[in-house]
C-alpha cells in the first residue's frame, strides 16, 4: 500500500502504524541483555545474588534485582575466587554461601534468577565452586577446631552433581581433605578444560595441589603437591593446551602471574613455565576468548596488568613500550570478569564497595566507565 493512500485512509493507516510500533516494542523487549553480570553478596543477615545488565551503547553498569540465596555470609571480604560460577549450557548458576556451610542452586533467567536447591556443602565454609558437565565441586575452608571432626576441623573439596531441573545432590565419597597437619588457607578451587583434573591453590602453604579425577565422579584418594614458584599462590585460570595461569601474590609484595603445564592424565603440575612481575598482592587472573590476552588484578596496588599469552604458555608484557604500565580499578579491587563477547571487563572494588566497567578495546587495551556501589562484603564475579 502506497503512503499516499495510508493518507487518504487515516484509520488504516493508523492502525498499521500502530501494528508496527507495537511489534517493534515487543522485539526490543524480547531482546536478551547485552551481557549480564553476577555477585554475590556474601551479607552475614543473609546472602544474595546481585545481577547487573551491561548498556550496550555506554558500557556502564545497571543493577537490576538481587536474588536471596537462603544462605548466609560472613559479612566480610574473602580470600578466595569463584565464589560462584555458571556451567557451560548458561542455564545454571550456583553459589557458595560461606556463613553458614552450604551452596545454593539458581535457573537462569532472561533478568534474573530461580532459586532450585539449597545443600550441605560437606565443610565448615564454601568458598569457591568448579563445574564440568554435571559434575559441581566446592571447596571448603576448615573451622580448625580441634573438637571437630576431621571433614569440617580442615580444608576439603566435595562432590555434587545436578539433575535435568538444576537441583544439586551430593556424591557419597566424593570428601577429600587437603591437609591433615594443618589448615592451608585455600583460596580456588577449578576442573581443567577436559575435567580430568582439579586444582587448588594453597595460600597458607604455596601449594599447588591436583586430583584426578575418576570416571564415578570422584576424585582418587591422595593429591600431588608441587610448591608454587612464588609465594601465596591465589586465583586462576586455565588456557589452551593444558596451561594454567596463576596469581602469586607474594605476601602481599610485588606479585606475579605465572604459567605451568598441567597433564591432563596423571594431574602433575610442570615446572615453571613463564612469569611476569605484576603489581602488589596479584590475586585474581582472568584471560580473553582467544587466549591471548591475560588480565590479573592487584589488590594492594589497586590496578590491573595485562599481559600477552603465546602459542608455548610464555608471558609478555601487553604494552611494548610501557612493560609497566597499569590500568587503576578503585581501592581494594577483589575479582575481576571479562564478559563473554570479550567487550566488557568488571573489576569487583572491595575498598571502595562498587563494581567498576571498563570497556575492551579491539587490542585488548581497557577503557574506564562508570561505578556502581555493592556492600563492601561482596564477592566473586561472572558474566555471560
Amino acid at each position: 500500500m502506497k503512503l499516499s493512500l495510508l493518507k487518504n485512509h487515516y484509520p488504516l493507516g493508523k492502525w498499521l502504524f500502530s501494528l508496527v510500533y507495537c511489534l517493534l516494542i515487543s522485539l526490543s523487549l524480547s531482546q536478551p541483555a547485552a551481557a549480564l553480570v553476577y555477585t554475590s553478596s556474601n551479607e552475614a543477615e543473609g546472602n544474595r545474588v546481585i545481577v547487573f545488565d551491561i548498556t550496550e551503547k555506554s558500557g556502564n553498569l545497571v543493577e537490576i534485582g538481587s536474588f536471596p540465596t537462603g544462605g548466609t555470609g560472613t559479612g566480610a571480604p574473602l580470600g578466595n575466587q569463584s565464589a560462584l560460577t555458571t556451567d557451560a549450557s548458561d542455564r545454571w548458576l550456583f553459589v557458595t554461601n560461606s556463613g553458614d556451610g552450604t551452596v545454593t542452586s539458581f535457573r537462569l533467567q532472561k533478568n534474573g534468577l530461580e532459586l532450585v536447591n539449597k545443600i550441605n556443602s560437606r565443610g565448615h565454609s564454601p568458598i569457591s565452586v568448579t563445574v564440568f558437565g554435571t559434575l559441581v565441586y566446592v571447596l571448603n575452608e576448615g573451622s580448625g577446631v580441634d573438637s571437630d571432626p576431621p571433614s569440617i576441623r580442615y580444608d576439603n573439596i566435595s562432590g555434587f552433581r545436578f539433575n535435568p531441573q538444576g537441583k544439586l545432590k551430593f556424591i557419597r565419597g566424593s570428601v577429600r581433605i587437603l591437609d591433615r597437619n594443618q589448615l592451608t588457607s585455600p583460596a580456588q578451587v577449578g576442573f581443567n578444560k577436559s575435567g580430568t583434573v582439579l586444582l587448588i591453590t594453597e595460600k597458607a602453604t604455596n601449594t599447588l595441589t591436583t586430583f584426578v579425577m575418576r570416571r564415578n565422579g570422584r576424585p582418587v584418594r591422595r593429591p600431588l603437591k608441587r610448591p608454587s614458584a612464588v609465594p601465596t599462590p591465589f586465583g586462576f585460570e586455565f588456557g589452551d593446551r593444558d596451561y594454567v595461569f596463576i596469581t602469586e601474590a607474594n605476601g602481599g609484595g610485588q606479585g606475579v602471574t605465572a604459567s605451568y603445564r598441567i597433564n591432563r592424565g596423571t594431574g602433575e603440575v610442570s615446572s615453571l613455565v613463564d612469569l611476569i612481575e605484576q603489581g602488589d598482592a596479584t590475586c585474581w587472573t582472568v584471560l580473553s576468548s582467544d587466549q591471548t590476552t591475560g588480565y590479573s588484578v592487584n589488590t594492594g596496588s589497586g590496578n590491573v596488568s595485562l599481559y600477552r599469552i603465546n602459542f608455548d604458555g610464555s608471558i609478555d608484557p601487553f604494552f611494548q613500550n610501557r612493560p609497566n604500565r597499569m590500568i587503576r580499578t578503585g581501592a581494594g579491587p577483589r575479582d575481576a570478569v571479562l564478559t563473554q563477547d570479550n567487550q566488557s571487563f568488571i573489576t569487583l572494588n572491595n575498598g571502595d564497595g562498587e563494581v567498576r566497567a571498563f570497556r575492551v578495546r579491539r587490542n585488548g587495551s581497557l577503557s574506564r566507565r562508570a561505578t556502581l556501589p555493592v556492600p563492601n562484603s561482596v564477592t566473586g564475579l561472572i558474566a555471560r
